[in-house]
């Protein structure tokens, strides 16, 4: 069955790249040792009931690493929420040592039929 998605936010990049925030809460910074450059992320958006509903990246293993920050979820989360699907792959993994809001680059491609 072809699926169909929503129409796609006028002005807005279908690919780009983002950084991960989020990432040093309920334990998720200790994922990030698990991750490398190339890895692809599940984008998952909240469920509706949210306030300033966010866009969440997953591991396989279903684990939540993070979200999109805000700028980027008032534009994607609206679409991804009536059936548009995005996919993220990991461009660069970094360590502790580096602020936890520049950890974890990440490529986002949204897919439009």
């Amino acid at each position: 069955m072809l699926r169909i998605s929503p129409p796609f936010p006028f002005g807005q990049p279908r690919t780009f790249r983002a950084t991960l925030h989020g990432t040093v809460f309920s334990g998720r910074d200790d994922h990030i040792e698990q991750l490398q450059d190339g890895d692809v992320l599940r984008l998952i958006p909240d469920p509706p009931v949210q306030d300033a509903p966010e866009v969440w990246a997953h591991m396989e293993t279903g684990e939540p690493i993070g979200h999109l920050p805000p700028d980027v979820s008032w534009w994607l989360w609206p679409w991804m929420a009536e059936g548009g699907a995005a996919t993220g792959v990991l461009l660069c993994v970094r360590g502790r040592e580096v602020p936890s809001w520049r950890r974890l680059l990440l490529e986002v491609s949204c897919v439009t039929s």
